[in-house]
């Protein structure tokens, strides 16, 4: 069996790493790729989606994975499918979900999912006007892909008044700020929690913490995640629960009965207040650096949940998690998130532990060294019996690992310990 990962990432690295074990699986390609995605399969270089769709139907390709949120919201899915090919990953209409937080919040509202109160608008003088109404502090929201940084939690109202400013103006986001989401703020723990869906059935994966600024202690700017770590234990079986009954179910049973059924990884941001979950956002792909510890707790059945999803029919899918724990801590480039770093050579120490993974992200390959080449640059998974086992062999990873600006926070997981 022929798959091609859609994506260059260390979510896209780390999906080929666990197919790489399957025996079903002869050959992986990857969509583009990066540096080190060439170690597990090939590499595309297809100029466009055009040439890309091309090779699928000439290259008898049994599944294509689409790991990245923006191919899926420009309808790369049903490209696809209308050329009869197995895909994990929504239609464009579907992915309206992630690619519109006003649209996402209205569904919400349509299907009584419980989510935080708020307005969508386009007028500064409305906007104001609902931010004079809510307690600080309070969030002001892109509408469109802000690739994870589009969210501003403001301490006041002048500091809420002068994101939505911003943003309206497309000083901050560009157009993905046109349209504006002011929302409440909900005070408790998140969660992320990830269904792996077939428009009706689904699967639930254990709930994963993420960790978004940058600095330790959750200081600094927002980045798309500097460590994840799963399954939390701050995630009860009550708490899973209601995750299923208030807000997975009815948005299947809402995206199906509104003639855009949810296939792929419905991936929900969850806050939980006092004991009840809230939606915080949706997103159509799996989360990174999430993905990254989801991947390795898969003993047995992963490809089959994949296929299982965009054939119809996961519930007949048999899969097996591992007990444990994964934690994932990010090594970034030196100038992230503020602005591209230098190209520096990565040096890997000799490593025979075998409950830690690399997965690679930022990286190039320049005749066989391999390069930082900015932004997050990889991600260090280590995998132990509890949190605290799972963390130490990751951190053993990290320090194995040099590059000229390395940066990483040090207290992943500090949520569970």
């Amino acid at each position: 069996m022929k798959i091609v990962i859609v994506g260059s990432g260390g979510r896209e690295y780390s999906i080929g790493l666990a197919l790489s074990s399957e025996s079903k699986v002869s050959k992986i390609y990857f969509y583009p790729g990066n540096g080190a995605t060439c170690e597990i399969g090939e590499n595309l270089d297809c100029k466009n989606d055009d040439e890309f769709v091309s090779f699928v139907i000439d290259n008898d390709i049994s599944l294509v994975i689409v790991g990245p949120e923006s191919p899926l919201v420009d309808g790369l899915a049903d490209r696809l499918r209308e050329n009869n090919i197995l895909v994990f990953g929504p239609s464009k209409n579907a992915a309206r979900l992630e690619a519109s937080k006003a649209f996402m919040k209205e569904f919400a509202k349509r299907h009584n999912i419980p989510t935080a109160r708020f307005l969508r608008t386009s007028s500064y003088d409305d906007g104001c006007n609902f931010i004079d109404s809510l307690q600080e502090p309070i969030v002001v929201k892109a509408d469109g892909l802000c690739a994870g940084k589009g969210v501003i939690i403001a301490q006041s109202k002048d500091e809420a008044k002068s994101a939505l400013k911003d943003m309206l103006d497309g000083s901050s986001f560009g157009d993905s700020g046109r349209l504006v989401v002011i929302e409440e703020f909900l005070d408790g723990f998140e969660l992320s929690v990830f269904a792996m869906c077939d428009g009706e059935g689904y699967i639930v994966l254990p709930a994963a913490q993420d960790h978004k600024r940058l600095l330790n202690n959750d200081k600094g700017p927002n980045t798309g995640g500097m460590g994840a770590y799963a399954p939390s234990p701050l995630a009860s079986s009550d708490i899973i629960k209601k995750v299923e009954q208030n807000i997975i179910i009815p948005t299947l049973n809402g995206m199906k009965n509104e003639g855009n059924p949810f296939s792929g990884a419905l991936f929900c941001g969850i806050m939980v207040v006092n004991g009840e979950p809230y939606l915080l956002e949706f997103n159509v792909r799996f989360g990174d650096p999430e993905c990254e510890v989801l991947m390795p707790l898969f003993e047995s059945g992963l490809l089959d949940c994949f296929l299982g999803c965009a054939k119809g029919d996961v519930r007949s899918v048999k899969y097996a998690l591992r007990e444990g724990v994964c934690v994932g801590v990010v090594l970034a480039s030196k100038d992230y998130p503020y602005k591209s770093s230098k190209e520096t050579e990565i040096s890997i120490a000799k490593n025979d532990n075998k409950n830690t993974f690399i997965s690679f992200a930022g990286v190039r390959n320049d005749n066989g060294k391999l390069l930082a080449s900015g932004g997050r640059v990889l991600v260090c998974v280590g995998y132990g019996q509890d949190v605290l086992s799972a963390r130490n062999n990751a951190y053993n990873l990290v320090e194995k690992i040099e590059f000229s600006g390395k940066q990483y926070r040090n207290d992943i997981a500090y949520q569970a310990l």
